[in-house]
């Protein structure tokens, strides 16, 4: 009985001292300082040949700052107590993995962007990344002819765009709100 009171004893000890060490759930953390209350996210620059893709883009960093809650509110104009604005200078798409014809069954896109999270009150930048790089890999569908160009590829998959852009989004939402 003593055994068990002391194990108990101990293990609340343990736990304890883990919830004052600074330890939080991914995703849930913000280094904000506390007067950013509006986040201005303006439509994002795209310097790419791929057709909505600022838009899509722009609308995911968006929708992914709201979900982390934070006591924020995100605004689409240039306006608020910090502003995230970026350019995507870049994407391509590239085979990544072949079947046994050599077609390509597999593809990486590669997306380059240069963005900023800077405080308006301060006018000081407080997470910049001028060459951002996000990859993700995406298997062929049935419905979708294996390609070289970007532009066809996302014509043709619809949804792996709108993937690309939301996990593009969390990437970049995490690296400023948990200031990683």
């Amino acid at each position: 009985m003593k055994r068990s009171i002391a194990l108990c004893l101990l293990s609340l000890a343990f736990v304890s001292a883990l919830a004052g060490c600074g330890y939080s759930l991914a995703g849930r953390g913000s280094f904000l300082p506390s007067y950013i209350k509006i986040i201005g996210v303006p439509q994002f620059t795209n310097n790419t040949a791929t057709f909505n893709l600022d838009q899509i883009v722009t609308a995911q960093v968006r929708q992914e700052l709201q979900n982390r809650g934070g006591g924020f509110r995100v605004v689409p104009e240039s306006t608020g107590d910090a502003i995230l604005s970026g350019t995507i200078t870049g994407i391509s798409l590239q085979p990544a993995q072949f079947d046994a014809n050599q077609q390509a069954t597999r593809y990486a896109v590669l997306v380059t962007a240069s963005v900023e999270f800077k405080d308006t009150h301060t006018n000081k930048v407080i997470w910049a990344n001028p060459s951002l790089q996000f990859r993700e890999a995406y298997d062929l569908s049935s419905n979708t002819a294996a390609t070289s160009d970007v532009n066809q590829f996302f014509g043709q998959n619809t949804t792996a765009l709108t993937r690309l852009a939301q996990n593009f989004a969390k990437s970049v939402v995490t690296s400023i709100l948990e200031n990683f």
